[in-house]
């Protein structure tokens, strides 16, 4: 297939694309700075230059493809604050791509999150709409919602959608995510903490399984899937935090939730949640089968803390 790859030089994008490649698929990957766009051509894409702004772009480059794998997302305003300025921007652009493959039986995947559920594990029947209070706050996970379930909608117009959601930490060499981050905040701070007694679980995959997952989705996930790139239901957070500890030589210490926000400042809320998720379904369905290390042995490896 020719597929499009927005996000295609990101975390997550420049596993896939080397995935699809590796399967005999063309990548075009869309581009917004020089620098992506001589990754991707290192990698062996071709390069269609735009943004998630540049609406007649994406709508081209998708009414040309033979399907989509959408993974780009304004985390730099999201960052800022300004999550529902990034969710507009999301969902425009879906729109626009699902607009050109309508009618086509074309495949459409995009990247979502996996949902924190209070006292169980999160499964792919979990509906991706989080409560009202989200929604009225134009939180990050309503955010990611409102656009995965624009997505799935998709199917009954003819377009073979599918949303993959992903672990709070897709890990592996590059990581930039949470997991550096609770080095950095550890570093600071002198001490590698968790909050309470640390029992609440992440879910987690290594990315390159992760990139997986989006190709037999992308090959044969059927029209309104939702998939679950989760490898590792879920590993305790004071398993990380020991981890961490252990490689900084630093103490491991609890502290309590009403001081969580004072030292984890914004990972406080997302370091305090259960994200414990459940991958059979997925697995079931599209014979995906996880082949990466897990998350703390990749940890012990210690390419985490150079």
């Amino acid at each position: 297939m020719r597929v499009v790859v927005t996000g295609a030089s990101g975390w997550i994008g420049s596993a896939v694309v080397p995935e699809l490649i590796g399967a005999g698929h063309q990548v075009v990957g869309l581009a917004r700075s020089d620098a992506s766009a001589d990754a991707l051509t290192t990698a062996g894409a071709d390069v269609v230059r735009g943004t998630l702004d540049d609406l007649d772009v994406l709508r081209g480059a998708a009414a040309d493809s033979d399907g989509v794998v959408h993974l780009a997302f304004k985390h730099d305003i999201a960052f800022s604050g300004d999550f529902k300025g990034a969710g507009e921007a999301d969902r425009r652009a879906v729109e626009v791509i699902g607009e050109a493959l309508a009618g086509s039986g074309r495949p459409f995947t995009i990247a979502s999150g996996t949902p924190a559920i209070p006292g169980r594990v999160a499964t792919e029947r979990d509906g991706h709409d989080p409560d009202p209070a989200a929604a009225a706050r134009g939180a990050a996970q309503h955010v990611r919602a409102v656009t995965a379930e624009l997505t799935l909608s998709l199917a009954a117009r003819g377009v073979r959608s599918s949303v993959v959601r992903l672990a709070p930490t897709n890990h592996g060499e590059g990581d930039n995510g949470f997991v550096p981050a609770l080095i950095g905040i550890a570093r600071e701070k002198g001490v590698s903490a968790y909050i309470g007694d640390g029992s609440n679980r992440w879910s987690a995959a290594h990315r390159l399984d992760s990139a997986h997952l989006f190709r037999l989705a992308l090959e044969k996930a059927p029209a309104g899937s939702t998939l679950h790139a989760v490898a590792e239901e879920g590993v305790p957070v004071r398993d990380i935090a020991e981890v961490i500890g252990r490689r900084l030589g630093l103490p491991v210490v609890s502290v309590p939730a009403a001081e969580a926000g004072a030292h984890f400042t914004w990972l406080a809320g997302p370091f305090a949640d259960n994200r414990a998720a459940s991958s059979a379904l997925t697995r079931e369905l599209l014979d995906w089968r996880p082949l990466q290390q897990g998350l703390v042995e990749d940890l012990e490896q210690g390419h985490y803390f150079k």
